[in-house]
């Protein structure tokens, strides 16, 4: 049998991002020895978040260590799985449910509130990671979380991730939402209403719309656009809060004024109020995102274009490809020519923009053609790519971008 590696060395070679650290880390990862395991597991999480490649045999081995009388490797093998995207975590999705259906049985229905810290933990991650992935299986942990008051944080967290059970979750989290903490902008009011934007039922509307006025009066600003978010992805259904939010769209605060500008877009779609709106706020802070919805109002947006193409003379990189993408979005085809020679400029300047900028060439169609070598040098690249801020999927679906490109353009 061939020696395992230490950890030292697996670790030096997947700095290295040779071809055969993910064998060392293969081998650590069917290691007899726990600690072992144990140990591959994080620079299996460091490996697969820093560099592109095929990963599902990692991701196998990973699900193979969802050890129900290993609590300890088990918690951390199911948290590196839920970092990662669904794509890649589907594959273990039965060996999450399994592990999570054995510790009921052998634990009892309220195993998710277990004295055994490290049996609560493992379980509380498998539970956790299984809802990312959409699948019912998790619910009665997330239930009993919510019933017991037993971290019921992390239920919340991943509630929303279970639209096809907010018959159960809604009447959970709602109540919930009345004596929330509003005042700092990660508290238990914001992940309440994010919980309750992504399951989507309008029945959460009165309780969003009683949380913004809550988070006015209390001038929590950053609560506010959160509810404001929540209520604008209710569509039509968050009709009866435009009484609450229209007053909000002429706010003192960029932030408040562009959440709720939004907000009633979403709402509404009247171009007619939203545009001007908008347009003013190009003037602020919030240009980016104003840019943004005025690409996704289109044609409509028209009066924006000529400031609009004056953002297309800014310093900063990330400026011109919003300004860029949203030209594109309203003016359609006919702007390509403009447009592109933005983009691939501020690409090369900061290739943090890649996200964005793959995004608009997909929507540019055939016109997206003189782009191809640079998308196919982002294509030849081994680490991830992307803003400083994104994740695994974020990189996945930047290079799923980049292939439906290339393939659009051939």
């Amino acid at each position: 049998m061939a020696e395992v590696p230490s950890s030292a060395a697996s670790r030096r070679m997947v700095s290295a991002a040779t071809p055969s650290a993910s064998a060392m880390l293969a081998a650590q990862l069917r290691s007899p020895d726990a600690a072992t395991r144990y140990d591959a597991i994080a620079m299996t999480r460091d490996l697969i978040s820093s560099w592109r490649g095929d990963h599902t045999g990692l991701v196998l081995l990973l699900a193979d260590c969802l050890l129900p009388d290993d609590p300890y490797t088990t918690a951390e093998a199911a948290d590196t799985l839920g970092k990662l995207p669904a794509a890649l975590a589907e594959s273990p999705r039965e060996a999450l449910a399994a592990l999570v259906e054995a510790h009921r049985t052998t634990h009892g229905p309220n195993v998710w509130a277990a004295r055994h810290p490290l049996l609560r933990r493992a379980h509380q991650q498998a539970v956790t990671t299984l809802a990312g992935l959409g699948d019912e299986r998790a619910l009665p942990g997330l239930l009993t979380a919510l019933d017991t008051g037993t971290d019921d944080w992390r239920a919340v967290q991943v509630a929303g991730c279970l639209p096809q059970a907010a018959g159960e979750l809604l009447p959970r989290l709602i109540p919930r939402l009345a004596d929330a903490d509003f005042s700092w902008p990660w508290g238990s009011a914001a992940a309440l209403m994010a919980a309750l934007n992504r399951l989507g039922d309008p029945a959460a509307v009165p309780a969003l719309t009683t949380a913004l006025t809550i988070a006015v009066e209390q001038e929590q600003w950053q609560a506010a656009g959160v509810a404001l978010h929540a209520l604008g992805s209710s569509g039509t259904g968050a009709a009866s809060a435009l009484e609450t939010v229209r007053p909000l769209a002429d706010a003192e605060d960029p932030d408040l004024r562009f959440a709720a500008v939004k907000a009633l877009w979403d709402i509404e779609s009247d171009p007619a109020d939203a545009v001007p709106r908008l347009t003013a706020l190009l003037d602020t802070g919030k240009h980016h995102d104003a840019a943004d919805v005025l690409g996704r109002i289109g044609g409509p947006a028209a009066a924006a274009l000529p400031r609009l193409r004056q953002m297309l003379e800014a310093g900063h990189a990330w400026t011109r490809v919003h300004a860029a993408a949203a030209i594109h979005d309203i003016g359609g085809p006919a702007e390509a020519e403009t447009v592109l020679p933005v983009l691939l400029e501020a690409w090369e300047e900061n290739d943090s923009t890649a996200d964005r900028v793959m995004a608009c060439l997909q929507r540019m169609g055939p016109a997206a053609a003189p782009a191809r070598p640079r998308i196919g040098a982002e294509l030849a690249l081994a680490r991830r790519s992307g803003d400083f801020f994104s994740s695994v999927e974020d990189d996945e679906e930047l290079q799923r971008a980049a292939r439906a490109v290339i393939d659009r353009t051939a």
